[in-house]
């Protein structure tokens, strides 16, 4: 006969037990990873590509759905807001949490909304100048803005954009002073410096590719770009400045750590795959896969303190 406090014991373990079974198996259903811009961007063909090697590796599907506006910030924020259960997260740039919390400051974006999972991303910023443009270095550009400081004109894709902001930090270094024009996207801003109505393009390397009608004269990065291995970088000409865009896999903030390591695991395993290399050689990226969650969240942390600094002094009004 079986002994019934045995018996109601065993039963009441059970939910417990459930419990244990489903924290054990993550993932036990499908992941979505919010990108908050539109689909057929860099952003997007690299989120694609991370989605599908994770789907193999943690055998859930793993669907990326596009929730783009307000510069990001709506997406960003449907993440920040969701369940921290490890099965709705974010592919982002670390400006959603480096620049939007200053710049939209009334979109309850902060620092801390997310956590940090893996970077799997990183874009380097470019001067681009007309193809016929006297400029052919940045020491040409330096002795034209110092000649007469605030004369010299560039474009970016908007106001504390991520090349707007590269080019205050090198123009810090440089000790120059000159004028900046905000544009909606790097194709207006190209198409603005080629009819020589500003001197320069600061824009996202990416944009430059297959171009024949302009010049670069530097790139923002710790080394050249393979893409074009015959353009310096700014280090090079003597500026100890790299600033780039990056970002990766992030969860909201709450996220349990055994999750967050099993996600970390397996983009570490797919970012040396052709899959994803692929994807990044296609948006110019010159390394797939650079740290996991702390050194992640060690140069967010980094970013938003230099970021911080930078928009100090900027006028943010439209």
């Amino acid at each position: 006969m079986i002994n019934r406090r045995i018996l109601s014991g065993a039963l009441l373990a059970l939910p417990a037990l459930r419990v244990a079974e489903a924290q054990e198996s993550y993932p036990a259903r499908p992941i979505q990873v919010i990108n908050p811009y539109p689909a057929g961007g860099a952003t997007d063909l690299m989120a694609r590509a991370l989605a599908a090697g994770l789907s193999e590796r943690l055998g859930q599907p793993v669907v990326v759905v596009n929730r783009d506006g307000a510069a990001g910030s709506v997406g960003t924020l449907s993440v920040a807001r969701a369940a921290p259960d490890g099965y709705t997260l974010a592919f982002v740039p670390a400006l959603v949490l480096s620049v939007l919390p200053v710049t939209q400051p009334n979109s309850g974006l902060r620092p801390n909304a997310l956590r940090p999972v893996c970077q799997m991303f990183a874009n380097a910023q470019a001067i681009a100048v007309r193809a016929d443009s006297p400029l052919r270095s940045l020491t040409d550009l330096v002795a034209a803005a110092k000649a007469t400081p605030g004369a010299v004109t560039y474009g970016s894709l908007g106001i504390a954009s991520i090349p707007h902001l590269a080019i205050l930090q090198w123009a810090r270094v440089a000790g120059i002073e000159m004028t900046h024009v905000p544009y909606r996207g790097d194709g207006a801003v190209l198409t603005d410096a080629l009819a020589g109505r500003i001197d320069f393009a600061a824009i996202v390397l990416g944009s430059a590719s297959g171009r024949s009608d302009m010049r670069l004269l530097a790139v923002f990065d710790t080394a050249r770009n393979p893409a074009f291995p015959d353009v310096p970088t700014a280090m090079e000409q003597g500026y100890d400045v790299a600033p780039t865009s990056f970002g990766g896999l992030m969860a909201p903030a709450g996220t349990p750590p055994e999750r967050v390591a099993v996600l970390e695991a397996a983009c570490a395993a797919v970012a040396p795959e052709e899959l994803y290399r692929a994807a990044a050689r296609r948006a110019l990226q010159p390394a797939a896969y650079h740290s996991g969650a702390s050194a992640f969240a060690e140069r967010l942390a980094r970013d938003v303190a230099e970021k911080a600094e930078l928009l100090k002094g900027i006028d943010l009004s439209p």
